[in-house]
């Protein structure tokens, strides 16, 4: 396929469209004049050829006057003959007289006394070559019902004169068109200039962010669209830098995560083939499974992370108890919490309505922020959970520790794919982000509040099944 830029598109459309434009108004313009300059000689022609007639008519009723004689006088004393020519002619169709003295030795072509002479009418109008020399306009009067010996008189101008200043209109015009032309080329290219190349700097940089080249940054000079476009660009610029970054912080975070669980694994794999003694063998079996069901953990979240970026994470919905859910998470983290002398203190209610929504996933995110809330607490710390139901009618689940809290800088970022605000405690860094989309598509809400060195607070928010009326 021929590649056509946006500047050749539109010097052949929109300039090709104004040519043509111009070239109609240029042919109207000249055709307007010549026929007004046509007109206005002719009008002029048969203005003197009237007054002629009048002047021959009178001869032609006074029977004292030799009308012969006084055609002649006529045209040899004719006030116009530097301008034009006046003849007269006989009733066999021959030109007998001129004001110019010459009379034509044969009989030339005359349309314009043709037509008088056919068709009866009082006037003969014809345009062109006079014996294939200048171009002339003639016009003939009959005069028949005068006398006769003579049939019609005939007055003759050069049109030479009239060309010229039609041939001057037609230079100017064309001289207008062609400025015309040129002018909205230049303030045209001029535009598509300031299109095109904020276009080119946006191509340019495209193809640097599809290399993962993110530096780049497009000049913006104006505050029309293309300089929103060139904001815009910029800002998914620095957006997307800063997800290459924390892309990058991820996988860093990630590989660390799990090459310490199976080294771990490995290193005690290697003491149990030669180790004998039954409490060592213990203590390896119980570090090889928790740190087994830690790397199980991790790669559930980085599952559950690809699915939802491909759009294949589903739930199975159903009517559920979120009080056995949120009773099993508490139970679950109770020893580790113990282990990490950390107290947690769950405000149990004695029953909440059902919700509708998929438990094994409520759960996920109940273990979570349970498991977060214990991870960043002191040794000594508290974690309380409470449970319960809204004034609207929802389910809401409060989890608040009082643990080392979150940098008013990071907060804003914390549920943000690949974000990880303290890099001191184990874990993926994706798995707020996993529950924070879990509980939207339930339609509930997740959020954080935190002291950094006071601790945090996390409100789960999720609507209760409406009774069936």
């Amino acid at each position: 396929m021929v590649k056509k830029s946006i500047t050749k598109r539109w010097l052949l459309n929109n300039l090709g469209v104004v040519l043509m434009i111009l070239l109609v108004i240029e042919m109207t313009l000249i055709y307007t004049i010549q026929n007004y300059y046509y007109n206005s000689a002719k009008q002029y022609l048969v203005s003197k050829i009237n007054s002629v007639k009048s002047i021959l008519s009178l001869y032609a009723v006074d029977e004292s006057v030799n009308f012969s004689s006084e055609i002649r006088n006529m045209l040899e004393n004719f006030s116009e003959k530097d301008r034009m020519e006046l003849m007269a002619i006989n009733s066999k169709g021959r030109i007998v007289m001129t004001s110019s003295g010459f009379t034509p030795d044969s009989v030339s072509q005359m349309e314009d006394y043709d037509q008088v002479m056919e068709t009866g009418e009082h006037y003969g109008y014809y345009v062109g070559k006079q014996g294939g020399r200048e171009k002339i306009m003639a016009v003939t009067c009959s005069i028949e019902d005068m006398s006769a010996e003579y049939s019609a008189v005939r007055v003759v101008i050069s049109l030479s004169e009239i060309d010229s200043a039609v041939a001057s209109f037609i230079f100017l015009i064309t001289v207008t068109c062609i400025a015309i032309l040129l002018l909205l080329a230049f303030t045209g290219l001029y535009f598509i200039r300031s299109i095109v190349r904020p276009v080119q700097q946006i191509s340019a940089t495209a193809a640097k962010f599809a290399k993962g080249d993110f530096s780049l940054r497009i000049k913006n000079d104006s505050s029309d669209e293309i300089g929103e476009l060139c904001q815009a660009i910029n800002h998914m610029a620095d957006e997307l830098s800063s997800a290459d970054s924390m892309k990058n912080e991820f996988i860093s975070s990630v590989s660390h995560e799990l090459r310490t669980p199976l080294t771990a694994i490995r290193g005690w794999a290697e003491t149990l083939r030669t180790e004998n003694d039954p409490n060592i063998t213990g203590k390896g079996i119980r570090v090889i499974t928790n740190e087994t069901e830690r790397l199980s953990q991790m790669v559930e979240e980085l599952l559950d992370f690809s699915r939802m970026q491909s759009g294949h994470f589903t739930l199975q919905m159903s009517n559920m108890d979120i009080l056995a859910e949120l009773g099993d998470a508490v139970l679950i983290y109770a020893e580790k919490a113990r282990a990490e002398n950390v107290t947690v203190i769950y405000d149990e209610p004695e029953m909440l309505p059902f919700v509708y929504g998929d438990k094994n996933r409520i759960r996920q995110v109940f273990i979570n922020v349970i498991d977060n809330a214990i991870k960043y607490s002191e040794q000594g710390g508290l974690v309380r959970i409470i449970a319960a139901e809204t004034a609207e009618g929802n389910i809401r689940v409060t989890v608040e520790d009082n643990g080392c809290g979150i940098n008013k800088a990071d907060l804003p970022k914390i549920k943000t794919k690949f974000y990880k605000a303290n890099h001191t405690k184990k874990g993926s860094g994706i798995g707020l982000a996993v529950a924070d989309e879990i509980i939207s598509m339930h339609g509930g809400t997740l959020i954080l509040e935190s002291d950094e060195g006071k601790g945090t607070k996390v409100t789960i928010t999720i609507p209760a099944k409406k009774p069936e009326q």
